[in-house]
């Protein structure tokens, strides 16, 4: 899975939704996860967030407008620090042009742009049709890109077969974990079971009646999330996570089936677990602790699992 950083003038946040909607079938595939600075809550510091998040990403989605290029966080400091990384070849930078603006003079002018021939969304007669070609021009992407950080160098390494098959190997190295790569993990696994359920709660809200949906953020550490499905006579659903372990009593992140729940109560856990070679996350369900091959599972899979029983007790299935 990719991790995309976007990059955007708040002044385009119409465009930013809709980009959002045309990546949905990426989304559930697997495929990617995007990041923009909506998922910071209220008290995170915001410089730490936007910097954490770059620093992980596999792909910098620019936004641009006249918007972008006027705004200096958006043209100094996120995409100045993306285009050192897309020149030291770790990130890459993908212009992606809403309203036409001189991007050229600026160095994104270097870079291929999208929709086709940078033709500004904006302009296009049917906007659709320019999406769906940005979707398209990232699965090409996707397709060759090869993992970079330094936690996937650390645990695979892939080599050609010198056969005609050329079959590939996986290496698998031994290492030890201390606390601070456990804490470090379990906080990816939070982050990446939060904006699991806030993009998951965006598209329930987009089905609308019978079904009402709500995130509530609860500082960094927890989030609680309401659904109302009013077709099931009246059934709710609620849950709330809390991905402190300072402030959990059992396990690294703790999580109740009640509104806005206290820390120190809990319906399960997910926990930070290790083998000889990688760091994983155990739901507290025996039946879903590694995949059929005997590979841990990701922490999107725990985060769609934990979704799955939580729409569950709204009376909500889905594929």
């Amino acid at each position: 899975m990719a991790k995309l950083f976007v990059s955007y003038s708040h002044r385009d946040e119409k465009a930013l939704e809709r980009l959002h909607t045309h990546l949905a079938t990426l989304r559930r595939e697997g495929a990617i996860t995007a990041w923009y600075d909506r998922a910071i809550l209220a008290g995170d510091d915001i410089d730490n967030e936007v910097d954490a998040n770059l620093s992980d990403s596999e792909i910098f989605l620019a936004l641009v407008s006249p918007d972008f290029l006027a705004s200096k966080y958006c043209y100094e400091r996120e995409m100045a620090k993306a285009l050192e990384r897309h020149d030291a070849g770790s990130l890459r930078v993908i212009p992606i042009i809403l309203e036409p603006c001189d991007w050229n003079s600026s160095p994104l002018g270097k870079l291929k742009a999208l929709p086709k021939d940078g033709k500004a969304i904006s302009i296009w007669a049917n906007q659709n049709v320019a999406y769906l070609g940005i979707v398209e021009e990232l699965r090409r992407v996707l397709a060759q890109q090869k993992p970079h950080s330094a936690a996937a160098a650390a645990t695979t390494v892939t080599a050609a077969s010198a056969s005609d098959k050329r079959q590939s190997r996986r290496y698998r190295i031994k290492r030890e974990f201390d606390a601070i790569d456990r804490d470090d993990f379990r906080r990816k696994v939070f982050a990446t079971i939060r904006d699991y359920f806030r993009r998951s709660i965006d598209e329930l809200n987009e089905i609308g009646e019978p079904i009402r949906a709500r995130f509530e953020g609860m500082g960094e550490h927890a989030f609680s999330c309401t659904i109302l499905n009013k077709g099931a006579r009246e059934r709710e659903a609620h849950i709330t996570v809390h991905g402190d372990s300072s402030a959990t009593f059992g396990g690294d992140i703790s999580y109740s089936f009640s509104r806005r729940a206290a820390a120190d109560t809990a319906n399960g856990f997910v926990r930070v677990e290790a083998d000889e070679y990688e760091l994983y996350p155990k739901l507290d369900n025996f039946s879903f602790t590694r995949t059929r091959n005997g590979e841990p599972h990701s922490a999107e899979r725990v985060a769609e699992a934990l979704w799955r029983e939580f729409t569950s007790h709204a009376g909500i299935d889905h594929d």
